[in-house]
């Protein structure tokens, strides 16, 4: 088995980046995935005692299938957020000024009017992970479980649709289920998988289009009796993850 794909998402519910190779710490997800969110004018986070809060608090595809109409770039040496539509810049700030964080809440206030509860705000804080689960993790998805998926849907499915770290080859499908509990040696590090992903509406939409298009949740029911699909897993030591390498079970 290795590792085909890394991804992370700077931006709850924006779009993915592509790395060839990434370090990671213990304790801790991928490097700047998931470090910022959108959240409703409603939402009370609180940057100075961050908590972990459910989804529904942030904008999310599983409610709003409009942001993938959008492409998104963090750069981390400039910590600036760029924006594009259609192959055209849209917004761009320096999330790390109040007047980049503005020119970003104010493109995103127009370009999603009727779906926030209240004037979206950018929100961060040091250390704070927005991930679907209170823990810090990464996730992991066969390329085999997306080939059987396939099969199931008899059409050709995204992987980014189910918005992973790490995609791995080489193994049968759903494999990843068998490893719960066990550990993993991943590159220079080492993996402890932890539970399962229960799939939600924002698997249905598709990334390249934006349409609800394939009910992913459904099609996994009737096809295999659950709807989870790929693991969760915690960082236990140093090290470095790159694209191909090799994934050893323990």
């Amino acid at each position: 088995m290795n590792i085909a794909k890394i991804y992370r998402y700077p931006v709850k519910g924006l779009s993915a980046e592509a790395l060839a190779r990434v370090s990671v710490t213990p304790g801790e997800g991928l490097p700047g995935d998931r470090r910022y969110a959108l959240a409703h004018g409603s939402t009370a986070f609180d940057p100075t005692a961050p908590e972990w809060m459910a989804k529904h608090n942030f904008l999310m595809l599983a409610k709003n299938e409009r942001l993938a109409k959008l492409d998104t770039k963090f750069d981390d040496a400039t910590t600036t957020l760029t924006v594009m539509r259609n192959g055209k810049q849209v917004a761009s700030g320096d999330l790390s000024t109040p007047t980049g964080r503005m020119l970003i809440e104010q493109f995103f206030s127009a370009f999603m009017t009727g779906e926030t509860r209240g004037n979206p705000k950018l929100v961060e804080a040091p250390g704070h992970m927005f991930s679907d689960t209170a823990r810090k993790v990464v996730s992991l998805i066969g390329l085999a479980s997306l080939r059987d998926i396939e099969r199931v849907a008899r059409q050709p499915v995204d992987p980014i649709r189910f918005r992973a770290n790490l995609y791995f080859a080489g193994d049968r499908p759903w494999a990843e289920f068998e490893w719960l509990g066990r550990e993993l040696t991943v590159g220079s590090t080492r993996l402890r998988v932890l539970d399962k992903i229960d799939r939600c509406a924002a698997t249905t939409v598709n990334p390249k289009t934006a349409e609800r298009d394939l009910q992913i949740p459904r099609l996994l029911m009737d096809g295999f009796r659950h709807v989870d699909c790929g693991v969760y897993a915690q960082v236990l030591a140093p090290g470095e993850i790159a694209e191909g390498d090799e994934i050893k079970l323990d």
